[in-house]
């Protein structure tokens, strides 16, 4: 009797395992109990809830001899609020090249409803299905749910079948709305060895060592015969297939938040390199080093090839340009100018050329690639060593260093090697200076295109904004505050400005300083922006002011004059992924005030100094005192890094939480008796 307990307690366990390590989930099996739950623990206030999300990916022999991928997908979905019916918006990327095209099979998509204590079903009518062709080689199959409403469950599968069998589909196990379940299962037979690159914080539920069985393949072989001539062959091949399977329970919803790079370089996924080939196929190296990155990209037509030719046709244009300098760093200076103020950038996004430079210089106008790669190739005219850099911007996502892969790259811009310096420069900006990248460009690893394929890291933390901001108020008796503004804003935000002045005029700079004052009496007179067309310097904004205190007996006054934190920038509670600044902060804000006539400073904020690190490297200052009937102020926020994990998010958060109480503290003066 004790032996059979035993053995039903170990079947059940065994059961439980089971039942654990598989989505209770099935396509089509719905009943009134999945519609109970409206409010789910993983996050209460969930517009939508991805229920299951399930993909399973392999290969099959095809008719010419070779493989075709398969990639199956089931995804379900709980519909709680009206904000979350985007939910029920499905957009299926496909690829295509020349005559070959990923197809889309078996689609289906239901959506199921209670109504009356019974579950209505809803079918999409395939006639919904719409194609968008995105570029030269992406498409979207688009379709929206039918009747959706709140309660709503909605799920679809489908099938893509695809001859791009060396570039199988990337998994994401995270999305805009919470996951319960995302699994994906992929079938790899041994002669297709993969780099698997992980990303995201999410730990696997499962991640077990791959399970293998044996399958045919129906294929061509390729192999060698004694006197060197390649033969042919088609034949039924016995290999191991290796069963891998990756699960990710309870990952949160995530969403771009303020100081986010990309939200793709944070989403739980994984990707898919094809590295080899092996036996019993013919042994092909996928994966390129990169220096053979670099040599294909310089011998390309669209990209170096045009770089080292005698391009005479760019003589006399140079010689226009750099006849009066001589000194290398002028000539660069000079060149850089002339393609920054002649040329319009018509796409930020490109790693190729669409057309030959020559014509470039003729239209005045091309890609980023195009534009920087003319810059490079009149340096080289020019006499200056000069290289182009191939990077990923910010919103594109990470490169990895370890992996030359080409499609993790989209910008080009020029490098110039001047008395052993760097100077980075992009001719697409037209109110960039010289030497100066945009933030966006600072986004890691990068790749010189040259003989060496030399790596450069863009390091964000090596941009620091500095601003200073001067205020100095004098007391004429008459109950009106007279004073002067003084402001030198980083070299970014010098840049932001220069091209609101280009769209807008001053005025509208103006009217925000008179806004931030938050007093509509307030008076400008003697404004002035300076150094506006010297795009290498910073501005210099600048203005008097006046406006009336009144006559009451408590006047309230903050310091700051709109100049400080009015809210905290990190206004989640908790945060799963980086913060990503885009430089590094040393904002520096001085205030003398002369105590207004008949009045007593009654109350005065409190010096404070936070150090954000150990060493104080990183600080919020706020020294304030008065002597002599002189208010002074000095507020000082310095902070160095720009890059700060999840589990810093709360310390970061509370850090700007005490700048923010700070800088909204007033000064009160009291009416002498």
């Amino acid at each position: 009797m004790r032996e059979t307990i035993l053995a039903a307690i170990i079947v059940l366990l065994i059961f439980n395992c089971q039942a654990q390590d598989r989505s209770p989930v099935k396509f089509g099996k719905i009943s009134p109990e999945d519609f109970k739950t409206s409010v789910y623990s993983l996050d209460s206030n969930a517009a939508a809830v991805v229920v299951a999300d399930i993909g399973f990916s392999y290969y099959e022999g095809n008719e010419r001899g070779w493989f075709t991928f398969f990639h199956q997908r089931h995804r379900r979905i709980h519909v709680l609020k009206k904000n979350g019916y985007d939910a029920a918006d499905v957009e299926i990327p496909l690829y295509f090249s020349g005559s070959a095209e990923e197809e889309l099979q078996s689609l289906k998509a239901t959506t199921y409803n209670l109504e009356d204590g019974s579950v209505k079903e809803i079918k999409l009518d395939n006639k919904s299905v719409f194609t968008d062709k995105l570029d030269k080689t992406h498409s979207v199959k688009k379709f929206t749910f039918p009747n959706v409403k709140e309660g709503s469950i909605i799920e679809f599968s489908y099938t893509i079948r695809s001859d791009f069998w060396n570039s199988p589909t990337n998994w994401y196990f995270q999305g805009k709305y919470p996951v319960l379940w995302s699994e994906l299962e992929f079938h790899i037979p041994e002669f297709f060895y993969f780099v698997f690159i992980n990303e995201g914080y999410n730990e696997f539920y499962i991640k077990k060592p791959p399970v293998s069985s044996t399958v045919y393949f129906d294929v061509t072989l390729e192999s060698l015969e004694a006197g060197q001539r390649m033969q042919r062959e088609r034949r039924k091949i016995e290999t191991q297939v290796y069963r891998h399977r990756w699960v990710i329970k309870n990952a949160p919803g995530i969403r771009a938040e303020r100081f986010t790079s990309s939200i793709m370089n944070h989403i739980s996924k994984i990707e898919f390199q094809l590295s080899e080939i092996r036996p019993p196929l013919t042994y092909r190296a996928m994966m390129i080093t990169w220096p053979m990155l670099t040599e294909k990209l310089l011998m390309s037509e669209f990209f170096g090839a045009q770089l080292d030719n005698a391009n005479n046709w760019m003589d006399d244009e140079l010689k226009g340009i750099t006849s009066s300098k001589s000194i290398a760093t002028e000539k660069a200076k000079k060149i850089y100018e002339y393609v920054r103020d002649h040329f319009s950038c018509i796409d930020h996004s490109a790693r190729y050329m669409d057309q030959q430079l020559r014509n470039v210089m003729r239209s005045k106008k091309g890609n980023v690639a195009e534009i920087n790669l003319l810059l490079v190739a009149m340096l080289k005219n020019g006499g200056i060593r000069a290289d182009p850099l191939l990077l990923s911007t910010k919103d594109h996502g990470y490169t990895y260093s370890m992996y030359p892969l080409e499609d993790k790259f989209n910008y080009v811009v020029a490098v110039a090697e001047i008395g052993g310096k760097r100077i980075f420069m992009d001719a697409t900006h037209p109110k960039l200076g010289f030497g100066v990248l945009p933030p966006e460009c600072y986004n890691g690893f990068a790749c010189m295109i040259n003989k060496s394929a030399t790596a450069v890291t863009l390091n964000p933390d090596s941009l620091t904004e500095k601003k200073i901001s001067t205020v100095l108020i004098t007391n004429n008796g008459k109950g009106v505050i007279s004073g002067a503004f003084r402001q030198l804003p980083g070299v970014y935000e010098s840049y932001e400005i220069r091209n609101k002045l280009a769209e807008e005029g001053t005025e509208p700079v103006f009217a925000n300083f008179k806004k931030a004052f938050n007093n509509g009496e307030v008076e400008l007179s003697l404004k002035g922006i300076d150094s506006v067309q010297q795009l290498d310097e910073q501005l210099s904004i600048h203005f008097d002011f006046d406006f009336a205190t009144g006559e009451g007996d408590i006047i309230y006054f903050n310091p700051m004059i709109g100049e400080g934190y009015k809210e905290n920038p990190f206004k989640s509670a908790t945060r799963n992924y980086p913060v990503e600044m885009p430089y590094a902060i040393d904002a520096t804000y001085v205030f003398r005030m002369e105590v207004p006539a008949g009045y007593d400073v009654e109350e005065l904020p409190k010096s404070v100094r936070v150090n954000f690190d150990e060493d104080g490297a990183s600080f919020f200052e706020y020294i304030i005192a008065n002597s002599n009937g002189v208010v002074s102020l000095r507020s000082r926020v310095k902070l160095l890094r720009t890059y700060y994990l999840p589990e810093e998010y709360e310390i970061l958060r509370e850090f700007f939480s005490q700048i923010v109480t700070k800088h909204n503290e007033q000064i009160v003066f009291k009416k002498k008796k």
